[in-house]
């Protein structure tokens, strides 16, 4: 059985999810902290959001590596420096590859309630396609795209004037929730995966992670 008390969080862009955590972690009862923030651009509030936090960063750039394979190498080791119990990829918009996913426990959210509407476009594909009902979903990564073990799940309804910008925000409300609340419970209680089933606490029936 895995515990999270350590926690690498990656982030692309405005950093609301990182936020959450670094709020949640500054009550020691959390069970888990936020020892570094990685990301793969410079410049952007999230990296802001951890200074001010006075949390260490670190910035890798796809582009400044010769091939895809020397990055996932390089983010790797990056990681590993700081030694985390769980990475959380926290709107990162990046794919992590085997280095990262083999090493560590990596926490992921998607705007939908997997396995409908994978992709970056998950809500504009549920909207599309005329569903009452969406959500988010809270999943450790594999190397498929969006297709990893599912921790948790929670609705939102669609609403009749919704559109991709409101459903979005709404879902994203709800996201920052759950991800925080499954990071504690992951932290406090650990969890165990049985082939695609994932148990947060002492529950029989599950190898450790």
């Amino acid at each position: 059985m895995s515990k999270a008390g350590r926690l690498v969080v990656l982030v692309s862009g405005s950093g609301t999810n990182l936020q959450a955590l670094l709020d949640a972690s500054a009550d020691p009862a959390y069970g888990a902290r936020v020892v570094a923030v990685g990301a793969d651009r410079e410049g952007i509030e999230g990296l802001a959001r951890a200074t001010r936090a006075q949390v260490p960063t670190f910035v890798e750039k796809l582009g400044e590596y010769p091939t895809r394979a020397d990055w996932d190498a390089a983010i790797a080791a990056r990681i590993a420096a700081y030694e985390p119990d769980l990475v959380v990829s926290a709107g990162f918009m990046k794919i992590l590859g085997t280095p990262t996913l083999q090493a560590f426990p990596v926490l992921n959210t998607h705007p939908a309630l997997l396995p409908s509407f994978p992709g970056a476009h998950g809500v504009r594909d549920a909207l599309a396609h005329g569903v009452k009902v969406t959500g988010c979903t809270v999943m450790l990564a594999d190397e498929g795209i969006d297709t990893g073990p599912i921790v948790a799940q929670e609705a939102v309804p669609v609403l009749p004037d919704d559109d991709e910008a409101v459903l979005h925000e709404r879902i994203k409300t709800v996201e920052r929730r759950l991800l925080v609340e499954i990071v504690g419970r992951m932290a406090r209680e650990g969890w165990t995966v049985s082939g695609r089933t994932v148990r947060i606490g002492n529950q029989s029936g599950g190898e450790s992670t």
